[in-house]
């Protein structure tokens, strides 16, 4: 209800600033003022990154090789039987000396649990937990059920679909020595990149991602987990009282919270971790729809004592108070069309109104924008040519702002006028094994033809 009434606020005021204003001044000038912050900041975060490489090339830093603590891997799965066995196996690869693995089966309806006891029975360091059928349904609930079994000084989780190298602890775990440092995260990149354009629009918007997740590290801002390849230190989770059973996006709203206790989150670029991209558009939304909603009520849920707090450092404040406007801005610059083609279509303003043009524009340059840091992101990260890269940074532009602006407004509405639901939206894995099936049955086909 909390969540509800502020947001209420929020978008009321905006609403009657718009309106009202709009007879007397050019509103979406203020909107250009957001985007203009945006962009210095986006160009703050590019330079310290830059100053921050320039001190590691002269003072390399030193990785403590005595430091390797035990480690609890965890890996949810619900309905995961085509890929939870290789997952498995590709985790038992890593080389790493202490560590211990708990697959927990989440009320599968499949064969899932009992592929979870098979590998229990045939590894000994790993741990199987089968949830009862009518146990709280989520990925947190999950994640604090293995705490019960966990021995780890840290947890590492991993998505049902993850894929990673076999020194991936080793390049990680030194991150999370400092006394300070509550959690680190791997770069997620997307392992179907190539099944159509969906796929390659999410494996250039992680791109983007870890483009400013290394600028909020750069600057020591709020730096975010993202739920696949994401190590905590159990002193911190424990400080936080574990996982929030009623978020719907679990990652986000711990770096939240950890970062309210005074903790940092490292981002660790050199470290990958593989993950499925979304093959469908309807399952796209679905699970954008969880992330916006999640993110959004986390804002909404912990911004008093985002405020409040006195462990919070406040660059991390400062940084995460500039990522609000990621949401305000497609929220406002909706609502500033919507007012204006209101106002035309009753008679109040003419037709030829220069706001209706100024919009245009700004929507324009709202593009632009996106263009330019993706594009710098695929030059930077992917190591993509000019031509090559700015061609994927027009089409994953479109395809972000396509998903991102509707629903934004979607779910501002939604949080204001329906009550909340814990629709987890899951995301379906095995998708590349099913195309490969396909491919496999095309080729049988032509044979036997």
């Amino acid at each position: 209800m909390k969540e509800r009434l502020i947001l209420f606020i929020i978008m009321a005021g905006l609403s009657a600033f718009l309106y009202v204003y709009q007879y007397h001044f050019n509103t979406i000038w203020g909107l250009a003022f957001l985007i203009l912050c945006m962009s210095i900041y986006s160009i703050y975060m590019i330079l310290a990154d830059k100053h921050k490489r320039r001190k590691l090339k002269k003072n390399p830093q030193v990785i403590n090789q005595n430091y390797k603590p035990f480690v609890t891997i965890m890996v949810p799965a619900h309905n995961e039987s085509s890929v939870i066995m290789d997952t498995v196996e590709n985790i038992l690869n890593i080389d790493y000396p202490n560590y211990e693995l708990i697959i927990i089966d989440d009320r599968s309806t499949d064969n899932t649990a009992e592929i979870l006891r098979m590998l229990e029975n045939k590894h000994a360091n790993v741990k199987a937990l089968i949830r009862e059928k009518h146990a709280f349904p989520g990925k947190s609930a999950v994640l604090n059920d293995a705490m019960q079994l966990a021995e780890g000084e840290a947890i590492l989780v991993f998505d049902a679909d993850a894929r990673v190298e076999p020194d991936f602890l080793l390049k990680l775990v030194p991150h999370l020595e400092a006394d300070d440092v509550g959690a680190v995260q791997a770069r997620k990149v997307i392992s179907n990149r190539d099944v159509n354009f969906l796929t390659r629009c999410q494996d250039n918007e992680m791109t983007l991602d870890t483009h400013f997740q290394i600028g909020r590290d750069a600057v020591k801002g709020a730096v975010e987990l993202r739920g696949n390849g994401e190590l905590i230190k159990r002193k911190a989770l424990e400080d936080i009282d574990g996982w929030n059973n009623y978020t719907l996006v679990d990652d986000l709203d711990m770096s939240t919270r950890l970062h309210i206790k005074g903790w940092d989150i490292r981002f660790c670029p050199d470290v990958e971790v593989r993950e499925e991209a979304v093959v469908y558009l309807k399952a796209l939304y679905r699970q954008r729809r969880r992330w916006y909603e999640g993110t959004i009520r986390r804002y909404l849920e912990l911004f008093g004592e985002v405020l409040n707090s006195k462990k919070m450092s406040l660059r991390a404040s400062l940084d995460m108070t500039a990522y609000i406007s990621e949401f305000v801005m497609p929220m406002w610059f909706t609502l500033e069309v919507v007012i204006r083609l209101f106002k035309v279509l009753t008679g109040k303003v003419a037709v030829n109104d220069i706001g209706i043009f100024t919009s245009i524009i700004i929507g324009v340059v709202i593009g632009i924008c996106f263009t330019l840091a993706t594009r710098y992101s695929l030059r930077k990260y992917n190591h993509l040519g000019r031509l090559q890269a700015l061609k994927q940074a027009v089409e994953t532009s479109a395809y972000i702002l396509a998903i991102w602006f509707p629903i934004a407004f979607y779910i501002s509405l939604k949080i204001i006028f329906l009550p909340k639901d814990m629709n987890w939206g899951k995301t379906t894995h095995g998708l590349i094994l099913e195309e490969a099936e396909k491919e496999n049955t095309k080729e049988k086909e032509k044979i036997t033809i």
